[in-house]
């Protein structure tokens, strides 16, 4: 009787693939096995078993399974089916959230390898020089892979090299898979046991009377070893009595030690934090928790609401600890890794070992054993810190999920596909588990409290700061009239310099936000007015001093700063805007004696990058912190006094329909570093605009007046929470087919959607990495069913797709767009 399976394949395609099940394999298959399949012509990919059953494809000839390669499944069946929600909703292919969701450690693919044909027997004059190369390689090593003959060949493409000597049969090609997950194994060390008795070991002593390394070797192994039976490591044991490599494996080889491996857990707990109690809240908290448990006990997301530093990480720890009473695992969703920093020594210093951490600067091997850990439901990975990725872990009881600071956007995903929000595909992974879900911010995103206005969530506030600290007190700088009182020093007014100096003297620390990286954005000649653009994006280079170089911050191209324009010839450039080298360097000659530190991504760009420079800041080594929208995140340093924001004037006038939200929430939440103990922090506020209505109410700390104002104008123009929004862009490297592309896809949506269409037009930002992009944005109205409306932009696609004008152009689909 022939078995097949319906294996999901990494790749985007439309469907899974059927393939034949080897003899007596049949019963090793099941949903979520890992098996290595053939597709293409000798390509091999690792698929996922999703349905073992009778029925052979009609379409094609099945190919056979190559090898299975778990004896248990590495994919739970809840994980399949969020996986499915997620390709449905964010109108991608189930292959693109394999690849997401699994580390790719797990996805093996085959490596190429390349033989010599023993039947080939043409004169070898018919070999250029690099053809001859290879096969006089392949005599003295009998298989080379791709890279061993680019280097032997000296060069970078050998692809095309490679066909013609296989078109001439000169040589064979060969798949081979490879398994990349690793167990970590250290060398540990015993006796031997025929030295194990006291005069076996007395006899030994006196033979090495001459050996005086090897002899400090065995009594350091004595010491160690005494009172207990732990292991002793290799390299511990060669630090501690001072001896060399070569002393060790002399004993080994006359059998008086032996050395072994063990498996280590390369994310085990260091027990460097001493574990405390659970910590003390008060009435506000109490109350707090008492409300969520019940709003969770009517099986609704709870939305907390709570101002900065109001103490939402004690009641956090306290339902944390409820759902390990239960045995349930939890996970707590962060928006960026430099959170988890802070976070991991907090939930450590309560929870201990329980607590891991995943995010994508961890390596390959350290992501696998996490899976491994979690999937097991190991007590070492009970809670689970992470940025977005981490609700992909196969959990084997989730009983809770907390997201903190839920209006960051950052917990969508942009590129590649899928394009999901990360709240929103935790509440859905929360409801197979029967988890509760909690979503914490200082200024909650416009749809959440908008679902918890309406009684979709329930709504907890937090309105007073933990201990009674007062909130900052809020001041809005004019910058036009300062420089029209000749007040400015560089980015800095008068008043933010006499703060900081202020701040300095009472040895407090302070931090400074300007959302830009970089020195300045454009690099401008006085002459001709010419600025370096990128080569391939439509943009101007970003001048970045400390590599004294001009970057692309879209594609990464960079080239380094002349002395003179390339227009003109002149040496007249001079720099427009300003960014946070600029006010890194602008602040080291305002304060010299202060230490002055910069959080951006050109700073935190190590696996440790972000801890070095928070714990610096926590230390008090560093006394001004200049940075990036990272700094708004959550972080809790207890010394800040003074908050300074550079600019509020380009967050406001950005070209978005949530600009002026996102402007409400990044200024109050880097606001709320201020001012965290007994001391009122202070918070000055550089605009041109300092009537502005956003401004005003960011001063005053009216979130519901911005909910409402930004509500009714929403309302008026339809945008989100009035509608949903769809986002189509095309990308083609041709202007114009991408424009006759749009234009025809926009014409075929307004027939069956009408009003609600708008576009196709280019973005600011028209062309990236080569690429021309038009966009289109679709606005569903409520009570127009997702489903019907999505079945609708595919059958549009697949035509569109039938026009061989067009089937070049890469479609990309952005739902619920931010």
């Amino acid at each position: 009787m022939m078995y097949y399976a319906d294996v999901l394949l990494p790749i985007p395609l439309e469907r899974t693939y059927t393939y034949l099940a080897g003899a007596g394999t049949e019963h090793m298959l099941k949903p979520g096995i890992r098996v290595a399949v053939p597709f293409g012509k000798t390509k091999l990919y690792t698929g996922l078993v999703i349905r073992l059953h009778q029925n052979p494809p009609t379409a094609y000839q099945p190919k056979e399974i190559y090898r299975v390669l778990d004896q248990e499944p590495l994919v739970s069946a809840h994980q399949l089916r969020h996986w499915q929600w997620i390709a449905s909703y964010y109108l991608c292919t189930l292959g693109e959230v394999f690849r997401t969701a699994v580390p790719s450690v797990f996805l093996l693919e085959s490596e190429t390898r390349v033989l010599a044909n023993p039947l080939w027997r043409e004169d070898e004059s018919s070999l250029d020089d690099s053809e001859f190369l290879i096969l006089e390689a392949l005599e003295h090593q009998p298989m080379l892979s791709v890279r061993e003959i680019s280097e032997i060949v000296e060069r970078k493409h050998v692809l095309p090299l490679l066909h013609r000597m296989l078109a001439k049969g000169a040589i064979r090609l060969q798949e081979k898979l490879e398994e990349r997950y690793v167990p970590k194994r250290s060398r540990y060390i015993r006796m031997h046991p025929q030295y194990r008795e006291d005069q076996a070991l007395e006899a030994l002593l006196d033979s090495l009377s001459r050996a005086p390394k090897q002899s400090a070797l065995l009594l350091q192994m004595f010491q160690l070893q005494q009172g207990h039976d732990k292991p002793v490591k290799s390299k511990e044991l060669e630090q501690l009595a001072g001896a060399s490599r070569a002393a060790l494996k002399a004993l080994i080889d006359k059998e008086v030690l032996e050395e072994y491996l063990l498996e280590e857990d390369r994310i085990a707990y260091d027990g460097s934090l001493p574990v405390s109690g659970l910590p003390d809240l008060n009435d506000d908290q109490s109350e707090a928790l008492q409300q969520i448990r019940a709003g969770m006990g009517e099986g609704k997301t709870v939305l907390l609401h709570g101002v900065t530093s109001s103490g939402k990480t004690e009641v956090y720890i306290r339902l944390i600890q409820d759902a390990l009473d239960r045995g349930k695992q939890v996970l707590y969703l962060v928006p960026e890794i430099a959170l988890t920093e802070q976070l991991i020594r907090r939930l450590q210093a309560v929870f201990g070992s329980r607590v891991a951490v995943f995010h994508s600067r961890q390596n390959l091997q350290e992501r696998a054993e996490l899976w491994y850990h979690v999937q097991a439901g190991a007590e070492q990975a009970s809670v689970i810190l992470g940025a977005r990725s981490s609700l992909f872990l196969p959990f084997a009881r989730l009983g809770l999920v907390l997201v903190d600071e839920e209006h960051e956007n950052t917990f969508k995903q942009f590129d590649p596909a899928p394009r999901y929000h990360a709240r929103d595909a935790a509440i859905v992974l929360a409801s197979y588990h029967k988890a509760g879900v909690l979503l914490g911010s200082a200024t909650p995103s416009i749809e959440s409290f908008h679902n918890a206005s309406t009684g979709k969530y329930a709504l907890v506030n937090m309105d007073r700061r933990y201990g009674d600290v007062l909130m900052p007190e809020m001041e809005l700088v004019d910058l036009g009239d300062a420089f029209r009182r000749k007040r400015m020093q560089g980015h800095f007014s008068e008043r933010l310099r006499l703060a900081i100096g202020e701040a300095l003297d009472a040895r407090s620390q302070v931090i400074l936000f300007q959302n830009r990286r970089g020195f300045a954005p454009i690099v401008e000649c006085t002459s001709c007015g010419h600025a370096p653009q990128c080569v391939n994006c439509d943009v101007s280079l970003t001048y970045h001093q400390y590599r004294k170089e001009l970057r692309c911050h879209y594609c990464g191209y960079h080239r380094p700063l002349e002395t003179t324009c390339d227009a003109c010839g002149n040496a007249t450039l001079d720099t427009r805007g300003f960014g946070t080298e600029q006010v890194e360097e602008e602040l080291k000659s305002l304060f010299p004696e202060a230490a002055v530190a910069r959080m951006d991504l050109d700073t935190t760009r190590g696996k440790y990058g972000y801890q070095r420079i928070i714990e610096a800041f926590e230390a008090r080594e560093t006394d001004i912190l200049v940075g990036t929208q990272m700094l708004t995140k959550g972080l809790d340093f207890r010394h800040v006094s003074l908050v300074g924001i550079m600019n509020a004037d380009a967050l406001l006038n950005f070209p978005h329909f949530r600009a002026h939200e996102r402007c409400f929430q990044l200024l109050t939440q880097v606001a709320g570093r201020a001012g965290r103990t007994r001391q009122r922090g202070q918070v000055l506020i550089q605009t041109y605009n300092p009537y502005h209505q956003i401004l005003q109410q960011v001063a005053r700390g009216d979130y519901q007046g911005m909910y409402r104002d930004q509500v009714y104008e929403r309302e008026q123009f339809r945008y989100p929470p009035a509608v949903r929004l769809i986002k189509i862009t095309f990308a083609h490297k041709e202007f114009n087919r991408v424009g006759e592309g749009a234009d025809w896809f926009a014409r075929s949506l307004r027939l069956r959607f009408d009003q609600q269409v708008l576009g196709p037009e280019f973005p600011p930002v028209a062309r990236i990495r080569n690429l021309y992009h038009k966009n289109i944005l679709l606005k569903v109205q409520p009570g127009q069913g997702l489903a019907p409306t999505k079945n609708s932009i595919k059958r549009i696609e697949h035509s569109f797709n039938a026009i061989s004008l067009y089937r070049s152009i890469r479609v990309i689909y952005n739902v619920d767009y931010i």
